[in-house]
């Protein structure tokens, strides 16, 4: 099901999204919530293909074609690292890269890999290369089991140099797409409290449930208003000249983590065990959006807003 909707969602154009800080940047999350509420694990895949046609926007490569599926994988780890080597004529990757989303659906991937300088350099790769292989899968979660999620192993694939070395992270765009995430974690916030809504709607429905219906509406409100605000910030500043956009970027993913959390914990404290149990489509978007949200770093990315905020005082 999940190969078969990303690739409707890519056939139909509904992946054609504007690309963040051209004006349209609250229609780009918009649409990305939206997609979110329909699915959030194709969500998630779609949200790294429009990511990844931003990125390479950004930095000048031209290998958006029609009909790709493109991942971006970055994650780093100090047990399984990816090499690259450029040569002369070419540039290959070898190693292991970890925590591949869309490891045998993805079509293409934009991949960060270490250079001999040490710096972190980002490249584009045909995933039907016959030296890449993802590795057998050890998800053990029902959450976002669906993303297909695991390992691969690259041997001598050759790949593409996307910008500079280290521009992938230093871009403005890196934290355009942090809120891009986000806005996947709030339209998935939405379709969890979709019951609760329904519930307060009834005759019956007691003041507790209206409570807590209560604090997830201002929650979500909340989290709607930063992404409004997070993308006029955007399109009037796209190039970050006033160095505002990882402190808008982390304020949005805190608030919107924030509505997630309420969403999942207040649906269930006022709706008990029987959609968890009973209802399935229910409990697997509970458990997709549990396992999602933790792309956040909690404390640590809280820790990292307290820094901001506090400079700019």
């Amino acid at each position: 099901m999940t190969g078969g909707l990303i690739r409707r969602w890519i056939d139909s154009g509904a992946l054609d999204l504007p690309l963040p800080g051209g004006g349209d940047t609250a229609q780009r999350w918009r649409r990305l919530a939206e997609l979110a509420e329909v699915d959030i694990v194709v969500a998630r895949l779609a949200e790294a293909h429009v990511d990844a046609v931003a990125i390479m926007a950004e930095l000048g490569a031209d290998e958006a074609k029609p009909g790709r599926l493109w991942g971006v994988w970055a994650a780093e780890s100090r047990d399984a690292v990816l090499s690259a080597k450029v040569g002369r004529d070419a540039t290959t990757l070898d190693g292991t890269k970890v925590w591949c989303s869309g490891a045998g659906l993805c079509t293409h991937a934009l991949v960060t890999a270490r250079l001999d300088s040490g710096e972190r350099g980002l490249f584009a790769v045909d995933l039907g290369h016959a030296g890449v292989r993802p590795l057998p899968s050890g998800w053990r979660n029902p959450g976002m089991a669906e993303s297909d999620t695991r390992s691969v192993q690259f041997s001598h694939v050759s790949a593409l140099p996307v910008g500079r070395p280290g521009e992938y992270l230093t871009r403005p765009g890196f934290w355009h797409g942090a809120i891009g995430v986000a806005a996947c974690w709030l339209g998935g916030a939405r379709s969890v409290a979709a019951p609760l809504y329904s519930r307060a709607a009834e005759d019956s429905a007691d003041p507790h449930t209206l409570a807590h219906l209560g604090a997830v509406d201002a929650a979500l409100a909340a989290g709607e208003a930063m992404l409004s605000s997070g993308a006029a910030v955007v399109d009037e500043d796209p190039l970050n000249r006033k160095g505002m956009a990882e402190l808008v970027a982390r304020q949005t993913r805190a608030v919107i983590e924030t509505a997630v959390q309420e969403s999942i914990t207040r649906t269930g404290r006022a709706l008990g065990p029987g959609p968890l149990c009973q209802d399935a489509a229910h409990a697997k978007r509970v458990a997709d959006l549990s396992v999602y949200v933790r792309q956040s770093h909690a404390e640590r990315d809280l820790e990292r807003l307290g820094l901001l905020a506090g400079a700019t005082q």
